[in-house]
């Protein structure tokens, strides 16, 4: 029998599996609480420095690495370093990525700290900025003092989510929504949005080639698979990385049919449907949004992350589904291409394109998992 006709019913043996324990409530028990505790318990530790904390932890960040690490000196000093482990060496080499989702963390910190009237001074890069690489070095000196200004945008913090789903190719992006999430910036980063039918079309091109390209190298795709989280016992074991939630995901891996190793193998059919999910993301996004900056500091991407932010907490507060679609920015060499093309078209006058995400209508998406505050204290 051919594999992909073995696997076909092997999936089809695992629907019915879930269709005859439906009655049994099995599906019920498939949803990682432990993993998603981090949304409830943000704001509830009983001082400020350690609440201001819980919410930054909940910042978006590439490949739900959460590489943020606290050490707390005082009641109202901390150093937050990068977890050089945490980093992705393959598709963000220089780690510029990873910065842009510490510069997220250091913004909600700030907006939650402002929320009680705190005001976070965030010294950027203490002991210098880190070179073609980060380092043992600080990304930021935080220090609270009284006087924060409450940020309205803080009001979304739980509803930000990423959401990668296929969107409503039915229903197009409200023009407001759009001005209002295009201008959701900070000083220093530039920001565009696009929903023009035939510029869109265009974008969307581009971004399946950058995905697909991403997919088919093998070292850069086998980094993703390492971060796959399957099923409800990986996620709660290792609340980072690709969450693979559900019932259907924890009976495929039972099966064998998801597995890493066959997400990883090309002739897999668990590989062909992540190939069609990824261009599902593509083919779907009825706008984009995208950030850019002259130049490519690590300061510049720290201002990207919290420009990021603050679009994707604009987004939730329309109603409007967002997920970075960053592949064509990623700077390993295969990606040479998409990434000339895309700074070609989305800046032509120069600078750095830091980020690009499509737009949307959707349904809601589970909580992503989180690491504890407890576990990103040093």
């Amino acid at each position: 029998m051919p594999g992909s006709r073995r696997n076909f019913l092997r999936v089809a043996g695992s629907t019915a599996v879930i269709l005859a324990v439906g009655a049994t409530g099995f599906a019920l028990t498939r949803n990682p609480n432990t993993a998603r505790r981090p949304w409830t318990e943000a704001g509830t530790y009983p001082d400020p420095m350690r609440r201001a904390l819980s919410w930054a932890l909940l910042a978006p960040n590439p490949h739900n690495r959460q590489p943020w690490l606290v050490e707390i000196e005082g009641e109202d000093e901390a150093l937050l370093l990068c977890q050089l482990d945490r980093r992705l060496p393959e598709t963000d080499p220089s780690d510029r990525q990873i910065t842009i989702g510490l510069g997220a963390f250091l913004e909600l910190f700030r907006m939650a700290a402002a929320e009680e009237g705190f005001l976070a001074r965030i010294d950027p890069f203490p002991d210098g900025e880190a070179g073609d690489r980060l380092d043992t070095r600080p990304i930021a000196r935080i220090r609270l003092e009284p006087g924060g200004t409450p940020d309205p945008l803080f009001v979304h913090a739980r509803d930000r989510h990423t959401n990668r789903t296929a969107y409503d190719t039915g229903r197009r992006v409200a023009e407001s929504s759009l001005r209002a999430i295009g201008s959701a910036t900070v000083s220093g980063v530039d920001s565009g949005f696009i929903n023009d039918v035939d510029t869109v079309a265009s974008l969307r091109d581009l971004c399946w080639q950058a995905s697909e390209i991403e997919q088919r190298t093998p070292h850069t795709w086998q980094e993703t698979v390492d971060l796959m989280r399957i099923g409800k016992a990986a996620i709660n074991r290792n609340p980072d990385g690709i969450a693979l939630p559900g019932a259907i995901p924890d009976l495929l891996r039972m099966t064998g049919v998801m597995t890493q190793e066959t997400m990883s193998d090309p002739g897999s059919l668990a590989y062909q449907q992540s190939l069609d999910l990824v261009e599902s993301w593509a083919r779907t996004a009825m706008a984009f949004v995208w950030l850019r900056t002259d130049t490519n500091t690590r300061i510049d991407q720290i201002n990207a992350g919290a420009a990021y932010l603050r679009a994707a907490l604009t987004a939730a507060g329309e109603d409007v589904a967002i997920q970075p679609m960053s592949q064509a920015l990623q700077e390993f060499p295969e990606m040479a291409g998409p990434y000339t093309e895309i700074h070609r078209r989305l800046a032509p006058e120069g600078g750095t394109v830091q980020m690009f995400a499509r737009l949307g209508y959707s349904r809601g998406v589970p909580l992503a998992p989180r690491w504890g505050l407890e576990t990103r204290l040093r």
